[in-house]
C-alpha cells in the first residue's frame, strides 16, 4: 500500500525545491480566479472547480441545483449553492443529477452537454452523463490543501479528540476522517487491530476517498491506464466498455513511466534555468524597445500631422488673402465708379451753365467757351450710354473643391498597411458551399492572414421568413492561403463576398464586393460513364472522366458515302455514372464555343437499354426531333418514347425546344428567332425528381432558360449527345465526389 504522504524528492531536485508558496498561479481556477475547490479533470486534461463546471452547464438556465435540504440562495452564481460535503458531493456527482444544462426535476434522460474549456478554448463534450464522467483531481486537491496550510501556518490544525485545551494535530487519518495528536492517534489506533492499518497523512482538513473509483462503473476501482484516451480505467472498461479496443497498461507501469517523464521534465526545466533567465532578459529588452519604438512612431506621426496642419494653415492663409485682395480691389473700383456717377448728379449746374452759354450771340466768344464745355458734356453722355460695372461681384473663380484632398486624407495610412486583395471570379464557384479565390497585387508585401466576409441579401428568392439571417456580415476564421471554403449556404439565394488582408495587426481596406447566386438544389456529383452506350470510335474521354470530346473517325468517313442517299448521321450519346431516384439535384458544365452540336439533359434508365439495343431507322428526318419536321401525332409519340429530355447547343447558340403542353418557355414560341439565345459560358441543370420536372439555367446568373415535365418513373441520369466536333467539360465540384459542394 502506497502512502499518501509525498515521497522525498530525488537528490537532483532537493537542492532546487520550489517553495509551495510560489506555486499559487498553478492553483487558481481559470473561471472563478480563486483556489481550486473540488477540482475535476476535463478530457483535455485541464482542471476546473466542480462548482464552476456546474455553473457552466447551468448557464442561461433557470433551473437551480436541488441538493436535498439545500436550497438555492440569491446572489452571485457562486453563492447560489452552498458547497456540499465531500461524501454528498461524490454521491451527487455519480448520480448525474447535475450532468446536463437541461436537467430538471423528474427528468429521466439528460441531454448531451458541451462546455468551453477555459484553458484551451476548445468545446468539451461531456456526453449524456455530464459531470459524472469526470475524475476528481485528488492530487491537485492535496496540493491546494498544503498551500492553504502553508498560507495559514500560524493557525495550527488541532486534534479532534483531545479535550480542551486541544493539542496540535500531528496526523490525519483518511479512514477516520479526523486529525489526531500523537497520544490520541496511538489510543484510537492500537497495535494489532484493524484500525492500525488505517491510512494516515500529515495534518489536513481535506479527507479524500482512499481510492479512485471509475466514473462509468461506480463500484469498480481504476487499476489500468488507457494510452489512447490518456485516462485511468477499470477492468470492466477494458473488457466490454468504451475502451475495449484501446491499448491499456497497468497502473503501476503508467505511474512509473509518467513519474519518470515528469521528473525528467522538471529536471530539464531546472537545468535550463539560466537559459530561461537569459530569455526573460531578452524579452524585457524587447519590451523596452517596443515601448521606445512605439513612442518614436507616435512622435513621428504627430510630426507629420503637425506638418500637414502647418502646410494646410499656410495654404489657407494664402488663399484667404487672395480672396481678400480681390474683394478690396473690386470694392475700390466700384466705389470710384459710384463717385463718378454721383458727380454727374452733382454737376447739374453744368447743364444750366451750358444753357446760358447757348444764349451767347457773339460767335467768337461762344466758340471760345463752348469747346471745352462740349467735351465735358460729351464724356458724361458716353458713360451713360455704355454703362458697365467697374468689377464683377461674382467670386466663382474662388470656389474651392477639396473632394480629392479629402479622399487622399481618408486613404492616408501607414506604409505597412497591405493593399486590398481582389476576388478571382474566374476560379471562384458558389454552390452548397462557396469556394472563393482571391489574388494580391504583383508587388505586394507578405501578409499574415486574410479574412473573408459574406452575407446573404434579405430579399433573396430562397429567403425563409423564419430565417435567423439578418443580412449582416459574417466573418470566417483566419485564412493563410489565397482561398477558402464557406459551408452551409442556403439554396437559391444571393450572397455577397468581400475579403481583406492583415499584416502586423493592420488590416487593408475591403475588396470590392462580389455577388453570387446559389443553385436551387444541392450539387450532384458524377463522372461520365464509359459503359452504357459509349462510342469509343467517335467519343474520347480523358483519364479523369470529367471531359468528353467527339472527333471524326474512319467510321464517320465511311458513313459519309450514304449522304447522297439522304441518310442522317446520329448523335453519340453518353450519360453520367450515377443515377437519381429521389430529391432535387443540380449540376453544371461547360460546352466549348466551337462545338457543332451538343444536346444536354436527363435520361431514364427504363428506356436506355431499349434505345441502345434497338436502334431506330435514322433514314427519315421524322426521327430527328430537331429537324423542324412536323408530322403531328407521330412526332408526339416519338418524343414520348425518347429516353432523353435534351436541350440543344451549338455554334455558340442555345436553341429552346418548341413549346408543348409539357414545357414552360420564357421566350415566344411562335417566333423561331426568340428560341435562339447566346450560349452561356456555363450551363446548369436541375432535376426535381419528386415533381417530375427538369430546369435548365445559365450557371453564371442562375437565370432559368427552360423547364419542362419529364417522366421520372425510373432512375434518371445526366445525359449528353455530341455530333461533329464538340466538347463538354464538367465543373470541378461535380467531379469531386468526396466534396459536398
Amino acid at each position: 500500500r502506497e502512502s499518501l504522504i509525498p515521497s522525498s524528492p530525488s537528490p537532483s531536485l532537493s537542492l532546487h525545491q520550489v517553495p509551495i508558496k510560489n506555486i499559487e498561479r498553478e492553483l487558481i481556477c481559470p473561471i472563478c480566479k480563486e483556489l481550486f475547490t473540488h477540482p475535476l479533470i476535463l478530457p483535455c486534461q485541464h482542471s476546473v472547480c466542480h462548482k464552476c463546471v456546474r455553473e457552466l452547464l447551468m448557464l442561461n438556465h433557470e433551473d437551480s441545483f436541488d441538493a436535498g435540504s439545500e436550497c438555492s440562495l440569491p446572489g452571485s452564481p457562486r453563492s447560489r449553492v452552498p458547497s456540499p460535503s465531500m461524501e454528498r458531493l461524490d454521491r451527487l456527482v455519480r448520480s448525474g443529477s447535475m450532468s446536463s444544462p437541461g436537467w430538471r426535476r423528474g427528468s429521466v434522460t439528460p441531454r448531451v452537454t458541451a462546455i468551453p474549456c477555459p484553458g484551451c478554448q476548445h468545446d468539451i463534450d461531456l456526453g449524456e452523463r455530464g459531470i459524472s464522467m469526470l475524475f476528481r483531481n485528488f492530487t491537485l486537491e492535496n496540493i491546494v490543501e498544503r498551500y492553504r496550510q502553508a498560507a495559514r501556518a500560524a493557525v495550527a490544525i488541532t486534534c479532534n479528540i483531545c479535550k480542551p485545551p486541544q493539542q496540535e494535530a500531528t496526523k490525519s487519518c483518511m479512514d477516520c476522517k479526523a486529525s489526531f495528536c500523537n497520544e490520541c492517534f496511538k489510543l484510537h489506533h492500537p497495535w494489532g487491530t484493524p484500525k492500525a492499518q488505517h491510512e494516515y497523512v500529515g495534518p489536513t482538513t481535506n479527507f479524500r476517498p482512499k481510492v479512485l473509483m471509475c466514473p462509468e462503473h461506480e463500484m469498480e476501482k481504476v487499476n489500468m491506464y488507457c494510452e489512447v484516451c490518456r485516462r485511468p480505467v477499470c477492468h470492466l472498461c477494458k473488457l466490454g466498455g468504451s475502451h475495449a479496443n484501446h491499448k491499456v497498461t497497468s497502473m503501476s507501469s503508467a505511474y512509473k513511466i509518467l513519474k519518470e517523464k515528469l521528473a525528467k521534465s522538471i529536471h530539464y526545466l531546472i537545468s535550463k534555468e539560466d537559459q530561461v533567465r537569459t530569455q526573460i532578459t531578452d524579452l524585457e529588452v524587447l519590451i523596452n524597445q517596443t515601448e521606445e519604438n512605439g513612442q518614436l512612431a507616435e512622435r513621428q506621426a504627430n510630426e507629420h500631422f503637425e506638418h500637414l496642419f502647418e502646410t494646410l494653415q499656410e495654404r489657407k492663409s494664402e488663399m484667404l488673402k487672395s480672396i481678400e485682395q480681390s474683394r478690396s480691389r473690386r470694392l475700390d473700383q466700384l466705389k470710384v465708379q459710384v463717385e463718378e456717377y454721383q458727380g454727374m448728379l452733382e454737376n447739374s449746374g453744368l447743364v444750366g451753365y451750358a444753357q446760358e452759354v447757348l444764349k451767347e450771340t457773339d460767335q467768337s466768344c461762344f466758340v471760345q467757351t463752348a469747346k471745352q464745355l462740349h467735351t465735358r458734356i460729351q464724356k458724361a453722355t458716353e458713360s451713360l450710354r455704355t454703362f458697365h460695372p467697374a468689377s464683377d461681384p461674382c467670386f466663382d473663380e474662388f470656389v474651392l473643391d477639396t473632394s480629392k484632398e479629402e479622399t487622399l486624407l481618408k486613404e492616408m495610412c501607414f506604409g505597412g498597411v497591405p493593399d486590398p486583395p481582389l476576388i478571382d471570379l474566374s476560379n471562384s464557384r458558389v454552390y452548397n458551399e462557396a469556394s472563393i479565390f482571391w489574388r494580391l497585387s504583383d508587388d505586394h508585401l507578405p501578409t499574415d492572414h486574410h479574412m473573408l466576409e459574406y452575407r446573404r441579401f434579405l430579399d433573396s428568392p430562397g429567403q425563409n421568413e423564419d430565417s435567423e439571417d439578418s443580412g449582416g456580415w459574417r466573418t470566417t476564421d483566419k485564412v493563410y492561403g489565397p482561398s477558402t471554403v464557406v459551408s452551409d449556404l442556403d439554396p437559391d439565394s444571393l450572397y455577397s463576398f468581400r475579403v481583406r488582408s492583415c499584416r502586423n495587426s493592420m488590416f487593408s481596406p475591403h475588396s470590392p464586393e462580389v455577388t453570387f447566386h446559389t443553385p436551387p438544389a444541392p450539387a450532384f456529383g458524377f463522372l461520365f460513364s464509359d459503359k452504357c452506350g459509349f462510342s469509343t470510335d467517335r467519343l474520347i474521354l480523358n483519364k479523369r472522366r470529367d471531359a468528353v470530346e467527339s472527333v471524326a473517325s474512319m467510321a464517320f468517313l465511311l458513313a459519309a458515302e450514304r449522304v447522297q442517299t439522304g441518310s442522317y448521321i446520329g448523335l453519340d450519346y453518353i450519360i453520367g455514372d450515377t443515377g437519381i431516384s429521389q430529391g432535387r439535384h443540380y449540376w453544371a458544365f461547360k460546352v466549348e464555343p466551337y462545338s457543332y452540336m451538343v444536346k444536354v439533359g436527363v435520361a431514364s434508365d427504363s428506356k436506355l437499354l431499349e434505345w441502345f439495343h434497338n436502334p431506330r431507322d435514322t433514314s427519315s428526318p421524322r426521327y430527328d426531333h430537331d429537324s423542324g419536321h412536323d408530322s403531328g401525332s407521330e412526332d408526339t409519340c416519338y418524343e414520348l418514347s425518347q429516353p432523353f429530355t435534351l436541350l440543344t447547343l451549338g455554334m455558340g447558340k442555345l436553341f429552346i425546344p418548341k413549346t408543348s403542353s409539357s414545357s414552360t418557355l420564357g421566350a415566344t414560341s411562335g417566333d423561331p428567332g426568340s428560341r435562339v439565345l447566346p450560349m452561356p459560358q456555363r450551363l446548369g441543370v436541375c432535376l426535381d425528381y419528386d415533381a417530375s420536372r427538369v430546369f435548365f439555367y445559365d450557371a453564371d446568373t442562375m437565370r432559368c432558360l427552360y423547364e419542362r415535365q419529364v417522366d421520372c418513373s425510373g432512375t434518371m441520369y445526366p445525359a449528353f449527345g455530341l455530333m461533329g466536333s464538340a466538347k463538354v467539360q464538367l465543373e470541378d465540384f461535380v467531379t469531386a465526389k468526396r466534396l459536398t459542394f
